[in-house]
């Protein structure tokens, strides 16, 4: 993957002073508990120490209202960029504006936000989609497909979604694969999705024979409900990387999780912010590309490469050190798996 120094090309192509280095950056997180954003904030907070940032953040705890308070927080606190991981799309524009009155850059992180001045830092997602739908294509090329989406209130649901079908729609023509249920997972909360999925079985009457799931926290309440059928097995995809998903991967519970290393993302977020901060604009930051939103606006973007992580390329996160050989062959029966012999 390839390693983006901000900092040091910004720096020199602006001829900026170490004064960039010293600078506040504060980071609004929408959810904090799920597991993947510990990894994106480790590698936040490296990237701004390297610079001789401080990092100052807030977790919205699932709540829109109080993403918009936090972000008046942060600004109180003297943050000089903001990195915002959005709850709600279609909400948060109230905190742009925020910022923009106090002449304060405002990165999109991960997730889109419909605003001109916000800086869009991701993967790409709709590849992301291509690649989960592909893999459970390739597992189940024929058959009864469920679509657990990710939340309403956030735009990558929709490019995933887009992805997915991009692949499908060959089959879905042919007569060869059929749509027999479909629901977005509010929150992206596996809980969500579990029941979502129980409903869709009870619906077939277990009918089902593949799943394409948005991330690997619905793929695990997918997972919850099909094993309690007694479907455990079945191909099903998620995103991430979280370690439970590749020991369900291991396991052969999962079909594919698509890694988007968390480590790369953070840390060009933390290079990007101390750029923005002292004064880059963002069409100047290596790699950035103009993007057009679905809502119209152009938006100055990064976007990172994914790697779709099957049962025959587990040895791709093992040996990058995401994950350690205990925790991804926790329960692997001896000879299953050659990664884990």
């Amino acid at each position: 993957m390839k390693k983006l120094g901000f900092i040091a090309s910004v720096a020199v192509g602006l001829g900026m002073t170490t004064s960039v280095m010293a600078q506040t950056v504060g980071v609004s997180w929408s959810n904090f508990q799920e597991e993947r954003w510990k990894t994106d904030e480790a590698a936040i907070k490296a990237a701004l120490e390297a610079a001789g940032a401080t990092y100052i953040s807030a977790d919205a705890q699932s709540s829109s209202g109080k993403q918009l308070t936090d972000v008046e927080n942060l600004i109180a606190q003297g943050a000089d960029v903001l990195i915002i991981l959005a709850q709600d799309a279609s909400a948060v524009g109230p905190a742009v504006d925020a910022a923009a009155n106090e002449g304060i850059p405002v990165i999109a992180y991960d997730r889109l936000i419909e605003d001109s001045r916000a800086f869009y830092l991701t993967f790409d997602n709709v590849e992301v989609g291509r690649m989960q739908a592909a893999a459970v294509l390739e597992a189940a090329p024929s058959g009864r497909y469920v679509m657990i989406k990710g939340s309403p209130t956030d735009p990558n649901a929709d490019f995933l979604r887009g992805g997915q079908q991009e692949i499908l729609q060959a089959a879905i023509d042919a007569g060869d694969i059929e749509i027999v249920g479909e629901a977005y997972t509010d929150g992206w909360l596996p809980a969500n999705a579990q029941r979502n999925m129980e409903q869709i079985l009870t619906e077939t009457n277990n009918g089902v024979d593949a799943v394409v799931a948005s991330n690997d926290g619905t793929a695990g309440g997918v997972v919850a409900a099909l094993t309690a059928q007694g479907m455990e097995g079945i191909p099903v995809s998620g995103q991430d990387g979280d370690h439970a998903a590749l020991n369900r991967v291991a396991l052969g519970t999962q079909t594919v999780s698509v890694w988007k290393d968390a480590r790369e993302l953070g840390r060009a977020a933390g290079e990007i912010a101390v750029a923005l901060a002292g004064g880059a604009m963002g069409d100047a930051v290596d790699g950035a590309v103009k993007f057009t939103t679905p809502g119209g606006n152009d938006v100055n973007a990064v976007f990172l490469a994914p790697v779709p992580i099957t049962a025959d390329n587990l040895n791709v996160v093992l040996d990058a050190g995401w994950i350690t050989k205990d925790a991804l062959c926790a329960g692997v029966a001896a000879g299953t798996r050659a990664v884990c012999d």
